[in-house]
């Protein structure tokens, strides 16, 4: 079925969250930031472990919250908590100074994911367009990406303006200051909930919406299809980042950059790949309700896609290991092309499982699965690249899941 919603004042909201959401202009420098900052592979692991173990510590609670208390209300915490981060990375120093900002930035993420789709989700339902849950997730996913591809641009134009990496943390904080303002504008019927009530009856809620969420992955097919998803979600948050070495590498290698130092020479090949690589995944999600269609259900084409997406990864790691950082960097794209492909279809699919009224919930406990899965694999990424280097570390977390692959593969007559 083809788009049919509306692109109304709402719908433009959404896509401007996500365009103001993925402005942040420090992440296609952040491990070279850490790296700058003097920490070991290992180190550099623990920093991405935190940030997701963080989330998986209060991703439940906060979609209850949502839930309960209000959606709105809990993103606009999440995103002070942000603003709050940014400014302890740029006075950051040391290994555990950081690890203090990733933990107030993983504690605005767990506030923030699963929130937002709800109130998408929400929003379709009010307006009977739950069929096309596909089709608008992947529009305003799209333009998250944009909105990564353009900050690509501004950051590396803010090195070569002679920003440092610390620097960059403070400009991020522009485009989230005016993030807490559009989610203020947001209409009120999107919280979810009624606000109103007394102690007793929102503890009463927060145990019912407790209750039904669990209740819901008793079913064998949910748990698989949310595994399936989350898996390679989960390594590719754990992996995403470690592109920005490999183009490190590749900055070295460019004859007529020589004459540029090496902050300049990383922010132009960084800032150019970005820019380009977060294009493609943005007209990859927008034709992600394309795929549904094509493969007739939102879970039809995940099996396949999760097994090309760790092929990508681990040929990356390969190449990069023999040298040939080039052709890594193409199978890199590969890995955020099917992540941007997958995720908008499987989360509308997911969502189909589940009561309106737990949404938040839900999608807030897949995120969790997500991160605990991704901060596992970030740890071992870490080890293996302190060991061997990081072409190798990708192979092995790479192997690690496809050997795992017959536990998050969806059966045909689970679809």
């Amino acid at each position: 079925m083809p788009a049919t919603f509306k692109k109304n004042i709402q719908y433009y909201k959404f896509c401007l969250y996500g365009f103001l959401k993925n402005l942040k202009f420090f992440e296609p420098f952040f491990i070279l930031f850490l790296k700058e900052k003097g920490l070991s592979w290992v180190e550099v692991g623990t920093v991405y472990s935190l940030r997701m173990i963080v989330r998986v510590v209060f991703e439940i609670p906060s979609g209850i919250i949502a839930d309960t208390l209000g959606r709105r209300r809990s993103m606009i915490f999440s995103y002070i908590m942000y603003l709050g981060s940014f400014l302890a990375y740029y006075l950051a120093g040391n290994y555990i100074l950081i690890l203090a900002a990733t933990f107030i930035f993983a504690l605005g993420d767990a506030f923030r994911t699963g929130t937002h789709k709800a109130m998408i989700f929400e929003y379709l339902k009010i307006n009977n367009w739950q069929d096309q849950k596909a089709h608008y997730y992947g529009h305003t996913r799209s333009w998250s990406q944009a909105g990564s591809a353009v900050s690509s641009l501004i950051a590396a134009g803010l090195i070569l303006a002679g920003s440092n990496y610390q620097e960059v943390f403070l400009y991020t904080g522009i485009p989230y200051l005016a993030g807490i303002v559009l989610l203020i504008s947001y209409p009120s019927f999107l919280e979810g909930t009624k606000n109103n009530a007394d102690a007793k009856t929102l503890l009463q809620r927060l145990k019912g919406t407790f209750v039904s969420t669990f209740r819901s992955f008793g079913d064998v097919k949910v748990l698989r299809a949310v595994s399936n998803l989350s898996s390679h979600s989960g390594y590719f948050t754990a992996v995403k980042d470690y592109l920005q070495p490999v183009l490190s590498t590749v900055a070295l290698s460019i004859p007529f950059l020589t004459g540029f130092g090496e902050y300049n020479r990383e922010a132009i090949v960084i800032g150019v790949v970005y820019f380009v690589l977060y294009f493609i995944t943005s007209y990859a999600s927008r034709n992600s309700g394309r795929m549904v269609e094509f493969a007739g259900h939102g879970s039809g084409a995940m099996n396949g896609l999760l097994v090309t997406g760790l092929l990508a990864g681990g040929l990356s790691g390969l190449f990069y290991g023999l040298e040939i950082s080039m052709i890594a960097v193409v199978f890199f794209v590969g890995v955020y092309v099917i992540e941007n492909l997958r995720r908008p279809a499987a989360i509308a699919g997911i969502s189909e499982l589940f009561d309106a009224d737990i949404q938040a919930s839900v999608l807030s406990v897949e995120s969790q699965v997500k991160d605990l899965f991704g901060a596992i694999l970030a740890f071992i990424i870490g080890l293996f690249a302190e060991w061997l280097g990081v072409g190798a570390a990708l192979v092995v977390v790479s192997a690690f899941i496809l050997v795992l692959m017959p536990f998050f593969r969806i059966k045909k007559s689970e679809r």
